[in-house]
């Protein structure tokens, strides 16, 4: 898709945004260069200025959304991947906390809270003012983000009254700069002061500058294509390596883990539906920032 006709075509954007994100409600690692995060001080505060950017092909979505894991077992290792309910299919420790929860033992519950999924988008932004880093000024990142930011991006493309015109946040047009505002409230990193500056072309519509943003774009597919994700039977060794039961983990040689594993090709053509009971907690609501960088870092040391 040319720059020319991302730019004929912007009109549809906003209703096709919507329906893919009302559709999917109803590999980056650690050190990757690509990825951006903002800074906070020492009281936990942080402020910058960002601009969500269009899909490098317009045919796709401008976020890539997943799920991931990660928690620290009594062996004292981490558990740390992404879940295979994101592309559709059962996952090992879902399962599990799917039968801690409906115990109805709270020592249960507790323990399906410490290990439940957590939720990311991630998508293609521009660094308009980063004080902590200036360096990252005026370049393409990606950016990884939770439920809280992506629901002010619905809002602007599905506002909720009648005096208030649909934004697509993803164009170059018509879009808006992002002031992410964070703070320390009780622990955790809040963004709910966050918020969409007034609708503005960004660089005034020059469009030498914005194509060279354009060509700047990365791909985001790799975060949910199934042949990044590590199968059932490597993820339920690996849980049961985490969680100390040796004994378990060990019958599953080599010659029953390719026995049980299909190819990631077939696992696209014929997707495992998920097990996840609808009595488990809700994992989707939390803005934490135990993102899959973080853990993986504890996990090093």
């Amino acid at each position: 898709m040319s720059f020319a006709s991302l730019k004929a075509n912007r009109q549809k954007a906003i209703e096709k945004l919507v329906n893919a994100a009302e559709s999917a409600t109803t590999k980056a690692s650690y050190g990757d260069d690509r990825l951006w995060s903002p800074t906070v001080d020492k009281a936990g505060n942080g402020y910058a200025v960002i601009r969500f950017l269009p899909a490098k092909n317009a045919e796709n979505l401008p976020w890539a959304r997943y799920w991931d894991h990660g928690f620290k077992g009594p062996t004292g290792r981490w558990y740390i991947e992404k879940s295979l309910t994101s592309i559709g299919q059962n996952d090992p420790v879902s399962e599990m906390n799917s039968q801690l929860w409906n115990s109805g033992r709270e020592e249960d519950k507790e323990i399906a809270r410490d290990r439940k999924r957590r939720l990311h988008y991630v998508s293609n932004i521009l660094v308009i003012s980063d004080s902590a880093n200036p360096q990252n000024e005026g370049k393409v990142f990606l950016y990884k983000y939770g439920k809280k930011i992506f629901d002010k991006i619905m809002d602007k493309m599905q506002p909720q009254f009648e005096d208030e015109q649909p934004m697509n946040p993803f164009d170059f047009w018509s879009g808006a700069n992002f002031k992410l505002k964070i703070r320390n409230v009780e622990g955790y990193r809040n963004y709910d002061k966050s918020e969409f500056d007034t609708t503005s072309e960004l660089f005034n519509g020059d469009e030498t500058q914005l194509e060279k943003v354009y060509d700047s774009l990365y791909g985001i597919d790799e975060f949910t294509d199934p042949s990044t994700y590590k199968s059932y039977s490597e993820l339920k060794k690996k849980l049961y390596e985490v969680l100390g039961e040796e004994e378990i983990a060990n019958t599953f040689t080599v010659e029953q883990t390719q026995e049980l594993n299909t190819t990631r090709e077939a696992r696209v053509e014929a997707p495992r539906p998920s097990s996840v009971s609808t009595n488990e907690m809700s994992d989707d609501d939390d803005e934490e920032e135990d993102t899959l960088a973080y853990f993986a870092k504890l996990a090093r040391e």
